[in-house]
């Protein structure tokens, strides 16, 4: 009895060492699974300007937002209070880059300035572009197969000389999916973001 005590013992923990490692093998398969890639578009609806342009560097800053949107995970709310992502789909860039990119390419849409870029060209800009993303979302209706994406931000434009606000604006568009399917998930979130993003572009045009 007391010799095969150990034994046993030492057979359980190679046993669980074995599960334990076929679990670690799992997770790291799945985490190497690649997922499919979504891209959002700067709206082809925005129109050049067509008239002098203005002589003025803007600097689009990184966005900020909350840890749950800081991923390139595309993120579908079942409740107010509980987030979660589409699965096997992330988003190109993460939510805050892929943001700046799409306002930096609807800005450059409107050829409304001499210069548009993420840093500034030399010391600073003339104006900066600070942003919060509020959300960027698909928002489950209770009790059905639909969703409601909703994209908001909040947008300063800034004076670089003396740090001044210029303006402030909050855009929001909320473009209903049929169903939680991904294909029909990302094309409501193509339609809010075009909302946004040509609201924005104009705004930004008009405002300079």
């Amino acid at each position: 009895m007391t010799l095969w005590a150990p034994l046993r013992n030492l057979l359980a923990a190679t046993s669980l060492a074995a599960l334990s490692g076929c679990a670690a093998i799992t997770a790291v398969t799945d985490a190497a699974t690649p997922l499919d890639v979504y891209e959002l578009r700067a709206p082809a609806s925005i129109e050049p300007s067509g008239g002098r342009v203005l002589a003025r560097d803007v600097i689009i800053e990184i966005p900020t937002t909350s840890g749950a949107l800081a991923t390139d995970r595309i993120m579908i709310r079942p409740n107010a209070l509980q987030a979660q992502y589409l699965p096997d789909v992330r988003w190109s860039e993460p939510t805050p880059v892929m943001v700046q990119t799409l306002m930096l390419r609807s800005v450059e849409a409107t050829g409304a300035v001499r210069y548009v870029g993420r840093k500034p060209l030399g010391v600073s800009g003339d104006f900066a572009l600070v942003t919060e993303v509020i959300d960027f979302q698909a928002d489950v209706v209770p009790e059905t197969d639909t969703a409601n994406v909703q994209i908001t931000l909040l947008v300063r434009i800034v004076r670089e000389r003396d740090a001044s606000i210029v303006a402030t604006r909050r855009f929001t568009a909320i473009a209903v999916a049929a169903t939680t399917e991904t294909a029909v998930v990302i094309d409501a979130f193509s339609a809010a973001s075009d909302q946004v993003f040509d609201a924005f572009a104009q705004w930004v045009r008009s405002t300079l």
